[in-house]
């Protein structure tokens, strides 16, 4: 990769690890010190996602056109600034529900910002036979960071309440922007706005002269208006109308929705009438990470011996039978052990299935739709995962915890029915 992408994997692992260690902090500190119920939590986290989304959905078209580095360096200094100001609104006494909230929603942009801009940057570095190599190597650092980060943070939270574990992740989000800082490699100047628009307006414009249709100025700034409107809606045209991109998108919304929405649901039984400490809590999650940092090690040989599109649908499958077991823990080690087991499952699928899919996207979005590609596809991400965990939130109230999580493992077990049937073409990859 380099000294640039040396500095790129550094930051993204520095990054990783302060979320980690900062796992489900807000419903933490919504559980533990404002006291809140499965509904409030629940709407904590689908509120900041949704209105994070919509607050998002105009920054693919700007990205797009714009060098992407400078970029995450400012969304990374957002999120810790944002992050920063829960420790300090807690030594104050003046920490609320409304505050939380308000954190989410502008760490929810951040995140959406970046993410989108890092996929474009790391096209933009690399030949297309080495994506399917670094996204599975970001992968596993992502698992790695997730078998040392929850286990960590539960201890942190258990000494120093869950407030302290926001404040490692706001000093992670400042490394990494000084890490992304220090690269020198050298990013192409994306294409600029207006030469885009003039290219692709030139032929309607040319048109509307020569039926005696245009104005002196009406064409060109109508064009520009109408290229502005559509350039939101870009990226969702782009998935739905490619016959592969456009099934997976609706099984990854749904899926990552779902399973989502089981998360607070499954924090509020856990620390509230099962009894687990939060060291213990984190630990659940923590050790079956270690089968994600398998699964994306195997990934690459996998898809060598396999192919992409028979991975992609065999770890699609595989991922979704496993969630329905949580609505069954119980209280004690036979429920600790049994949630480790369901989720070493879930981590494992995922960690062949993310890698392969991340790369599968990237190899059919041109370079040109990246950004607005990625953003459409992480704003509706967001905003199905908000609208489920709200719904799971509301049934949880009325049905109890373990019900809302049976509901959700069941509908799970359905998401594999929306995988691409086929692969619209043989996609190779290097050895």
């Amino acid at each position: 990769m380099g000294a640039g992408g040396g500095l790129l994997w550094g930051a993204y692992g520095i990054s990783a690890l302060g979320t980690w260690l900062a796992f489900d902090a807000f419903p933490l500190i919504a559980v533990l010190v404002l006291h809140s119920g499965p509904l409030a939590v629940s709407f904590l986290a689908a509120a900041g996602l949704a209105v994070g989304a919509v607050a998002a959905v105009p920054l693919g078209p700007w990205l797009e056109y714009r060098r992407k580095r400078p970029v995450m360096v400012a969304t990374d200094l957002v999120r810790c600034a944002a992050l920063l100001t829960i420790p300090v609104a807690h030594l104050l006494g003046a920490l609320t529900f409304v505050h939380l909230l308000a954190v989410s929603v502008v760490v929810a942009a951040a995140d959406i910002a970046f993410r989108s801009a890092s996929g474009a940057y790391i096209k933009t570095l690399l030949p297309p036979e080495e994506l399917l190599v670094v996204n599975a190597r970001f992968e596993s650092t992502n698992w790695t960071a997730i078998v040392l980060g929850p286990p960590l943070g539960g201890a942190m939270v258990g000494l120093f309440g869950p407030v302290v574990t926001v404040l490692a992740d706001a000093a992670s989000y400042l490394l990494s922007a000084l890490g992304l800082r220090a690269i020198t490699a050298h990013e192409p100047r994306p294409a600029r706005r207006e030469e885009a628009v003039a290219a692709g307006t030139a032929e309607n414009t040319g048109n509307a002269e020569d039926t005696g249709a245009a104005k002196d100025g009406g064409p060109a700034e109508n064009a520009d208006s109408r290229s502005r409107t559509r350039e939101l809606f870009d990226g969702w045209r782009f998935i739905l109308r490619d016959p592969a991109l456009r099934p997976l998108f609706g099984n990854t919304v749904l899926y990552n929705g779902l399973l989502m929405a089981i998360s607070p649901l499954l924090a509020v039984l856990m620390l509230g009438p099962l009894g687990f400490a939060p060291w213990q809590y984190g630990l659940a999650f923590a050790l079956p990470a270690l089968g994600g940092l398998v699964g994306s090690r195997l990934a690459r040989r996998l898809v060598a011996r396999f192919g992409q599109h028979r991975i992609l649908l065999a770890t699609g499958v595989l991922r979704a039978c496993w969630p329905l077991g949580l609505a069954f823990v119980r209280p004690g080690v036979p429920g600790l052990v049994l949630v480790l087991l369901v989720e070493f499952g879930v981590i494992t699928s995922c960690g062949v299935f993310n890698p392969v899919y991340a790369t599968y996207r990237l190899e059919r979005t041109p370079a040109d739709r990246v950004v607005r590609t990625l953003s459409a596809w992480s704003v509706s991400t967001k905003l199905g995962t908000a609208a489920l965990t709200a719904l799971w939130g509301l049934l949880a109230a009325l049905l109890g915890p373990r019900t809302a999580i049976a509901a959700a493992g069941l509908l799970l077990l359905a998401t594999p029915l929306l995988l691409p049937r086929r692969a619209p073409q043989p996609l190779a990859f290097a050895e």
